[in-house]
């Protein structure tokens, strides 16, 4: 086992004589308790560490807060007759290499996987902005696709039924229609005034498209989109799906352009364009107004909590991940749109099965917001009520405390009622407006990003690696070929000129001899560009056959998604429960972002070595 160190008034890293420590019995062993700055989570004050607080925090070389941070108490050494003041032999790296090593080969003997490792998983948490969990005192939870997975089919295939319901009564057609989930995926875009579905690279870009439910080709993409670029700001034209909710939609709204372009819905609803057709549905409360009533109040949420076995996929472990948090002093709030009702079904059932010693769902939560109405939960301020009886009954009320349930209310109400502002509190949730975006562009929350479909494309990519590596060979080889085939193409252009070429030796080539290599070379180009182009079609297809990856826009680009991510989302995620494969004290460092200048640094010093050594 790694033996501990501490860290002396002087900064200076000690190692402990352990025997002159008096063994359990001749003396009280000390407490070892990991609490809060507030309070220990077991009643006691922490005679081992203390912990520092908001007021005595600083800023780590990061960027980040120290609050939260364990330090040493120097006097407990002292207790156990402990020289504060004796240094550790040989320079802090070595020290650091061989303690660093002792714990990865603990970790190992243990069966933990190392912070490292666990990026390399389905299941990791994936880091874009250097967030230290230490310093967060709130988290605050989101419920539908955040601390509950709904079956994407049973769920979105019931909202379907009922949205086609309705499109049948407001006189579309829709025999013959049924529900495909993989028609859509999440982060793709809706022009409304071309009824096509696109998918956009982080520029803006379209890269693939879909008219109707037919697959546009990469001509036709380039000839209509050529010179447009997705703007999400423009709400009339661009109709983002960012989440999971947006899929019925969008699979209804791609199946009635099909219909509006074989001429039967303007023979039954009246003549429209695509524009026309997406405001005619949504002004007929067709597709957003039923889904609405089938998520929130209508059929759809009575079907579920009447069975909600047939609807909920149960996670053991996500429980487990919050009861941790909430023990290392975590204030946790749940934060949903959903009514009380439905929120107190499910989480019951979702919840109290897999909590220890009888606990229930609510123990888990400092406060819990239900009917929030985000995303103006975190804009604007609205009256607050307080829920004071399981069927519901609510009374209005100002502030909220420890252990109530609330309807409404703003994002400020909770930051005044448990005194935790700003970047002290962490919002997960699945939704990137909704969610994300709002409570860091409004409150400069701390945010994570729940992304399901991240463990189904991270298992995708790791079955393409051979593909993508031939693919990337195949076009390394035709950069090789089409570069000499342009120096000799140059070549010849200045031949043609009476100006030499850019070395002797290609001045002096044969004519006939320039002209049959750069025949060749064409030819092999060609021969790779029909290897190629297939490929590039297939890349992503284990993910979605019409769509790709969900992150990936192209080969190497990212998604205009995968952009908003990164912008909103501080981490991300497939699911809540993956915080148990980390700890509440986690400190989530963002790799290296490289440039497109790094690798041209890179090669030119791996050139030099390469040049020293000969």
């Amino acid at each position: 086992m790694a033996a501990a160190h501490f860290i002396n008034n002087h900064g200076v890293f000690v190692r402990p004589n352990f025997a002159q420590i008096p063994k359990v019995g001749a003396r009280k062993a000390p407490t070892l308790c990991l609490c809060s700055s507030s309070s220990s989570s077991v009643g006691e004050k922490s005679e081992v560490f203390s912990v520092t607080s908001s007021s005595k925090c600083d800023v780590d070389y990061l960027g980040e807060s120290t609050k939260g941070d364990l330090n040493v108490k120097m006097e407990h050494l002292e207790a156990f007759g402990i020289d504060g003041q004796v240094t550790l032999e040989g320079p802090i790296e070595e020290v650091a290499k061989m303690e660093a090593e002792e714990a990865e080969d603990l970790l190992r003997k243990l069966g933990i996987p190392s912070p490292f490792s666990s990026r390399h998983s389905p299941r990791g948490i994936f880091c874009t902005r250097t967030l230290n969990l230490r310093s967060i005192s709130a988290i605050g939870y989101d419920m539908d696709y955040t601390l509950m997975h709904y079956n994407v089919m049973a769920w979105e295939g019931r909202a379907y039924d009922y949205c086609m319901e309705n499109l049948r009564n407001m006189g579309f057609p829709v025999d013959g229609l049924a529900f495909d989930p993989d028609l859509v995926i999440r982060g793709l875009v809706i022009d409304k005034e071309r009824g096509n579905l696109v998918k956009a690279d982080r520029f803006g870009y379209v890269k693939r498209a879909m008219h109707g439910t037919r697959m546009l080709s990469t001509r036709a993409v380039s000839e209509i989109y050529g010179r447009e670029l997705v703007d999400l700001r423009k709400e009339t034209r661009w109709e983002f799906l960012n989440t999971l909710f947006s899929v019925s939609e969008a699979v209804a709204y791609m199946q009635m352009v099909d219909r509006l372009d074989d001429g039967s819905v303007a023979a039954k609803v009246g003549p429209l364009d695509y524009k026309g057709l997406y405001k005619a549905i949504n002004a007929l409360q067709a597709v957003v107004k039923a889904l609405f009533r089938a998520h929130v109040e209508g059929q759809l949420k009575s079907e579920i909590m009447s069975k909600p076995e047939l609807f909920v996929e149960p996670d053991p472990e996500l429980p487990l991940a919050l009861l941790d948090q909430k023990e290392a002093g975590k204030k946790l709030l749940l934060i949903t749109n959903s009514d009380f009702l439905y929120t107190d079904k499910m989480m019951k059932h979702s919840f109290n099965r897999f909590l220890p010693n009888d606990m229930g769902w609510r123990d888990l939560f400092d406060i819990v917001i239900v009917s929030a109405r985000k995303p103006e939960f975190f804009q604007t301020s609205h009256p607050m009520y307080e829920v004071v009886t399981g069927e519901g009954l609510m009374r209005p009320c100002f502030k909220a405390s420890t252990g109530g349930v609330y309807s409404g209310g703003s994002a400020q109400m909770v930051e005044n009622s448990l005194n935790i502002h700003g970047d002290e509190i962490l919002y997960v949730g699945d939704h990137i407006y909704t969610d994300v975006s709002q409570s860091k562009v409004h409150l400069r929350w701390r945010t994570a990003l729940i992304c399901r479909e991240l463990e189904e494309e991270y298992n995708a990519l790791i079955q393409s690696r051979d593909h993508r590596e031939t693919l990337i060979d195949f076009i390394n080889q035709k950069e090789v070929v089409g570069d000499l085939f342009n120096q000799l193409r140059l070549a010849s252009q200045r031949r043609a000129k009476g100006r030499p070429a850019q070395t002797l030796s290609t001045t002096n080539m044969d004519y006939e001899e320039l002209t049959e290599s750069m025949q060749k070379l064409l030819i092999v180009m060609q021969r790779l560009d029909e290897k190629i182009a297939p490929m590039l079609e297939a890349d992503g297809e284990l993910f979605n056959r019409r769509w790709g990856f969900l992150s990936r826009a192209g080969l190497w680009d990212k998604s205009h998604l995968m952009r908003q991510i990164e912008k909103y989302a501080d981490i991300y995620t497939s699911r809540v429960s993956n915080f148990l494969h980390y700890t509440p004290f986690m400190y989530f460092r963002s790799q290296e972002q490289t440039l497109a200048h790094d690798s041209c640094s890179h090669y030119n010093w791996q050139h030099d070595e390469t040049e020293a050594s000969s």
